[in-house]
């Protein structure tokens, strides 16, 4: 196999920094010949004197703030870099919905996507993933839930599948009493018990937004039934996500809880290379399940919801929440009010699908007008 030309997007964040440990183990495999990041200069001109032939962006400062090291800036420095590499494929790290119009760009130019930017799936899928189909374009899902379903159903047909189980562990406040919720800090949200991830995606993971948006994107990625779509709350994190077939088995994929995992079978795709990231041995070691409580967890009760409606609504969803978890960390709302901005926003009618990325920016942005209008109250 040749060696594959990679541009890493994201590179100074916690999917990023996994990518290059990945990347670091296989040499002779992979090479990135792109590097992208929001605003940490120094970090990014660290990791590009290891990469010296790649190009470099930074998306969140202009130019007179930056080092002149740096290829690319502005606020469309990922798309940009994109555009002027020739790569095979595309490690999307980005976070939020920033990182949608660099997927775009990536399917466009005929790179594979390696896909750990939920948002994309969430928002458009419904308009990238036929394209993607259509130029050939493989877009290989990163988060470790997806990766997982990924992996349990090759070679299966569609029809054999009747439901696929995402699992979650519950996040900071599983098992803090409900009483408790309305109080609890920023810093104490960010408590993970498991995974140690970026500010926003930390606080999803313990309001269970994250998994809600895990939901969303499985329905889109695997063209499956909303209702074909559940969630178990599986502390230990070693089964990443289960699927039922239609003689009622349960197929699990289990691994340790180590992001490398499903970045090398991204990377390598179609083929599996020999690795050895944090094997499992399960000897001792328990495994439980049970359901996710929607009195702990109403924004995965509201993400099921949004799914259920589909046209703008998962949109409007993912807006609602990245505007009221930006209020939750600069101390503008409680943690409970996240839920409360999130439901209220949904309640207005976004029952108009987009016919293009243009739509589906112009209903972000209405949405979190309208988000900013309740948390100005």
């Amino acid at each position: 196999m040749k060696t594959k030309r990679v541009i890493l997007l994201g590179a100074t964040g916690s999917i990023g920094t996994s990518t290059l440990d990945v990347i670091s183990s296989f040499p002779d495999r992979f090479r990135i010949v792109g590097l992208s990041a929001h605003t940490n200069t120094d970090q990014l001109l660290q990791i590009a004197r290891k990469h010296p032939e790649a190009k470099t962006a930074l998306s969140g400062i202009s130019k007179a703030d930056g080092a002149e090291e740096i290829d690319i800036f502005g606020k469309n420095a990922a798309v940009e870099l994109i555009d002027s590499v020739q790569a095979d494929i595309v490690v999307n790290g980005i976070m939020g919905s920033g990182g949608l119009a660099p997927s775009a760009s990536a399917i466009s130019a005929g790179m594979d996507l390696a896909l750990a930017n939920k948002e994309t799936i969430v928002m458009a899928g419904d308009l990238l993933l036929p394209e993607a189909r259509n130029k050939g374009v493989n877009v290989l899902p990163v988060d470790s839930e997806h990766a997982a379903v990924f992996q349990l159903l090759k070679n299966r047909p569609h029809s054999e599948i009747s439901d696929i189980i995402l699992t979650a562990s519950g996040g900071a406040f599983r098992t803090t009493p409900l009483e408790q919720l309305d109080n609890v800090s920023v810093q104490e949200a960010l408590n993970h018990p498991t995974w140690k991830m970026g500010v926003k995606i930390t606080i999803d993971s313990a309001s269970m937004a994250n998994k809600g948006l895990e939901v969303i994107e499985a329905e889109r990625f695997f063209d499956m039934n909303t209702d074909k779509v559940s969630v178990l709350i599986h502390p230990q994190s070693y089964v990443h996500s289960l699927v039922r077939t239609c003689d009622g088995i349960l197929y699990a994929q289990i691994s340790a809880p180590d992001m490398k995992n499903p970045i090398i079978n991204a990377l390598s795709f179609p083929e599996t290379l020999v690795s050895n990231f944090a094997p499992l041995d399960l000897t001792g070691k328990s495994l439980d399940f049970y359901e996710p409580d929607f009195r702990r967890y109403p924004m995965l009760k509201l993400a099921f919801q949004a799914s259920r409606k589909s046209a703008s609504y998962p949109t409007a969803y993912n807006a609602a929440n990245e505007a009221a978890v930006d209020a939750f960390i600069h101390n503008r709302i409680s943690y409970l009010q996240i839920p409360e901005i999130v439901e209220t926003v949904l309640q207005q009618d976004w029952s108009e699908a987009p016919i293009d990325l243009q739509g589906v920016f112009d209903v972000d942005s209405r949405v979190r007008s309208a988000a900013e209008k309740l948390l100005a109250v």
